[in-house]
């Protein structure tokens, strides 16, 4: 049994995971991050999107050099910054029709899913050389990723019962009561 970052506290969850994925792991933090608690239907017309180039991926932390655009914007970036990572969106879409068929192995509401818990996680680093002038020779490297996600079934919204509508009596309020001689029960 592999270990997740996250322990799964709910029994209705299904779980998907990819080691050593040779993706870049930069794009595929932030395509994951733009799936956290979307539903599955969604996550999944959102990637294939993504790929189409539809929608766009907004960069919040990778964003250094990344070009502006106005889809970014309607994704909720106020920068702009977003780009179409191709292939993390494309191993993004594999992992959630993984997971979507494990939740259906075991049963559950494929229509209330949704990502509860997604991570990327950088993997070892593939090593290659490139060969440079005067003879020198340079790393090459690759930066591939692990990645990790759960869907759990939505819970049913239960209302809150309703308390008491009495406001809390400020410290002056209270010295007032106490000086006149009402009890704050009879109140």
């Amino acid at each position: 049994m592999v270990k997740y970052a996250k322990e799964v506290a709910e029994p209705k969850a299904a779980k998907a995971r990819g080691s050593d994925l040779r993706v870049h792991f930069k794009n595929t933090r932030e395509a994951a991050f733009a799936l956290r608690n979307m539903d599955l239907t969604k996550a999944k017309a959102y990637m294939q999107a993504v790929i189409d180039h539809k929608r766009c991926v907004p960069f919040l932390r990778y964003n250094g050099g990344v070009g502006h655009t106005s889809q970014a914007k309607n994704e909720g970036n106020s920068i702009g910054q977003g780009r179409w990572p191709k292939k993390s969106a494309e191993f993004l879409l594999g992992l959630l029709t993984n997971a979507e068929s494990n939740a259906e192995s075991k049963g559950l509401d494929v229509d209330a899913l949704y990502v509860s818990h997604i991570q990327v996680n950088k993997a070892q680093k593939g090593r290659r050389r490139t060969y440079r002038a005067h003879g020198r020779i340079n790393a090459y490297m690759s930066s591939p990723c692990h990645i990790e996600l759960i869907l759990a079934e939505r819970g049913q919204a239960v209302k809150a019962e309703a308390e008491d509508k009495r406001r809390k009596l400020s410290k002056k309020e209270l010295a007032k009561k106490l000086r006149s001689g009402t009890t704050s029960k009879s109140s």
